[in-house]
């Protein structure tokens, strides 16, 4: 196996003066020791450090939050670095020149494991993107994953030296505990410039607008990165500390560093490694999963989809399960982490107007669309929008394709698609167990139709041809409506929910939308933004969006929504990203003695062999819409079978 370590330094002569400068190779090894992958051949696997500096003053540059306040070099460049990973042919000629960019979530790579079956980060699975001769890229753009993920990927950015401001730290506990971070899930947080001052508020409540109550100062303090509670942190309950910190990350300088690497391997630059790729390397996909989905819809608001020379950088972006939300990408003290569910990360700048690919009026004096600037610049790829069940529960995913005032629905860009990823929870193919949930968790795989939908979107770059058209629930059809409209079965012993995860007209100040200067916090909330949510059929199964074969031929009600265990405090509100699995009855006298109105399996299917010939016509339907690969068809029968096998043992 070929492993060579290169503390190579590839310096740049600089000519006419490019983004990326420098490229520092860690490691460059043959991945999946070597194996051929059909016409793509053997894969290599290189881990880097790429140096970037930009112009503060280049109007390219402009829309970079605080970029003016970094310390520039002699040049008067602003200077940066990212860590990066490519995994291409190692014979760059055999790729299908698309590159298939993941924008990391919290430094991790997971785009092996979606489109693979991988496990983990390196983990070959079977080879659908080798075989198909992407090549796959990271590069980090957040300074702030923990410090513990030491493989993660990461952005070095320099800080605004000298600037103070207001942060705000939420905790949520779903066990008592006396310690808790300061940062989103142990993300390195910013300093407290004080931490002794009596003058801190830490305050409870319950619920996103609950009544605030002052947790007494003596019985708290900060310590480093926590926050110690002498009486403990209550499960379920939400914490809230405001304090002052100094010199910010630039965080905008994320979405740049990606802007210019793409750049950089489609366009070429300076004399350097990878140099000759924009030879082979003639479009490209940006892809991100929740977080980075939130990211990919924040870099085409700002505008970062057209490089310093305003050329486009992604000619293809994918959104998955990202909700309606943006995120703090390019804010003051801005905080990447922090997203928004039912029970986690209230309030800070993610679910924000607009969240349509085009204008509409928000009613109070804004009309602006997702992607203005970047059909303002000509720059607009080619997007898919995919969103399983859950994202319309806890993250509002009904406003990107409905009005404001979830009348009716909105029109969508001409490039644009909208995939509802019926009866799926947050991530797939989830163990069907209780994990201080109410219901088992749901396990649907939506993997299946992702690498259906991938080959789609690079036939629509590649070639110009049309993908499947939309499928998503709509208001006119009746498959979009209120939560109180919801016509879930009866089922005994299983509760159902009262409320989703709601959006909220949010005030940070007066010079965020332009400066992007937090001035309010926490923020002044105003009314919400209606909220719709998928209608069911009589088996509490999704009547729109793209139905897998395991949905269409169910052997139970595959939702969503999932309810909080008592143990863990707030038990009527959604448990974060987990949906349910509610299986039907085995037999119809099981099902008559529970007073469940589904239908049990038997009652449905005569014998397991009929249910899997019901699943591969099912499948064979979706391969047929492009919305499934032929070659899956026995692996969706497989996992079928062994669904079966688990329901009927239960």
């Amino acid at each position: 196996m070929r492993n060579v370590r290169w503390l190579l330094f590839l310096a740049v002569s600089i000519c006419g003066f490019a983004a990326l400068t420098q490229i520092h190779v860690g490691e460059r090894t043959d991945f999946a020791d070597g194996k051929v992958w059909g016409p793509a051949g053997a894969y290599e696997r290189i881990t880097a450090k790429a140096n970037f500096a930009i112009d503060p003053k280049d109007p390219a540059n402009r829309m970079i939050t605080d970029l003016s306040l970094a310390p520039v070099n002699a040049q008067g460049l602003v200077e940066f670095s990212a860590d990066i990973i490519v995994l291409k042919p190692r014979d760059s000629k055999l790729a299908n020149g698309t590159i298939l960019f993941e924008v990391p979530n919290r430094g991790g790579q997971g785009a092996l494991s979606m489109f693979n079956r991988g496990a983990g980060s390196t983990g070959a699975g079977d080879g659908y993107l080798m075989e198909q001769g992407y090549t796959i890229i990271w590069c980090g753009w957040q300074p702030d994953i923990p410090r513990a993920n030491t493989q993660g990927l990461r952005l070095y950015a320099p800080l605004a030296k000298g600037v103070t401001g207001l942060v705000r730290s939420e905790i949520v506990v779903d066990a008592r505990v006396n310690k808790a971070p300061l940062g989103d899930r142990n993300h390195v947080p910013y300093p407290v410039l004080n931490p002794e001052d009596p003058k801190l508020e830490l305050t409870v409540r319950d619920g996103a607008l609950g009544k605030k109550t002052v947790v007494p100062r003596k019985s708290w303090r900060i310590a480093g990165d926590d926050v110690i509670l002498d009486t403990g942190f209550e499960p379920g309950r939400v914490y809230e500390l405001v304090y002052s910190s100094k010199d910010p990350w630039i965080i905008g300088l994320g979405p740049t560093a990606i802007r210019d690497l793409i750049s950089f391997f489609k366009y070429g630059g300076p004399s350097m490694l990878f140099n000759d790729e924009h030879r082979y390397m003639k479009r490209a996909i940006g892809f991100g999963t929740s977080q980075s989905g939130r990211f990919l819809r924040a870099f085409l608001y700002w505008g970062f989809n057209a490089d310093e020379k305003g050329k486009i950088v992604f000619d293809g972006v994918w959104p998955h399960v990202a909700g309606g939300g943006r995120g703090s990408f390019n804010n003051r003290f801005g905080q990447p982490s922090r997203d928004g569910h039912p029970l986690l990360n209230f309030f800070y700048p993610t679910d924000l107007y607009p969240y349509t690919d085009l204008p509409e009026p928000d009613g109070d004096g804004h009309n602006t669309g997702l992607l203005d600037r970047a059909i303002a610049a000509k720059v607009a790829p080619k997007m898919f929008t995919t969103n399983g069940s859950y994202e319309y529960w806890g993250r509002a995913a009904s406003l990107i394709h409905t009005t404001p005032d979830a009348k009716k629905d909105a029109p969508l860009a001409p490039d644009s698609r909208v995939y509802f990823l019926a009866g799926t929870q947050h991530g797939p193919n989830a163990k069907p167990a209780r994990n201080n949930t109410t219901n088992i968790a749901n396990p649907m795989d939506y993997r299946w139709p992702m690498r259906g939908l991938l080959a789609s979107m690079n036939e629509w770059i590649t070639k110009g041809t049309e993908p499947p058209p939309s499928l998503y629930p709509r208001i006119d059809k009746d498959q979009l409506v209120a939560v109180s409209a919801m016509q879930f079965p009866k089922v005994p012993g299983v509760a159902t929910p009262k409320v989703p995860h709601k959006a909220y007209r949010v005030d940070y100040g007066p010079e965020f939308e332009s400066k992007g200067i937090v001035a309010y916090e926490p923020p002044k909330v105003g009314k919400e933004f209606p909220v719709l949510i998928p209608q069911v059929d009589r088996d509490g199964n999704e009547t729109s969006g793209l139905r897998s074969a395991e949905q269409m031929v169910p052997l139970g009600s595959y939702t969503g929504w999932n309810l909080r265990d008592a143990k863990i405090g707030a038990p009527a509100l959604l448990f974060n990203m987990v949906g349910s699995f509610i299986p039907f009855a085995k037999t119809k006298a099981e099902r008559e003695k529970s007073g469940d109105p589904r239908l049990s399996i038997e009652e449905r299917y005569p014998a397991k062999a009929d249910y899997l010939s019901r699943v591969e016509a099912a499948a064979r339907q979706l391969v047929a819409a492009r919305l499934l690969l032929e070659r899956d068809i026995d692996a969706v029968k497989q996992q079928a079978s062994e669904r079966w096998d688990w329901v009927m043992n239960q």
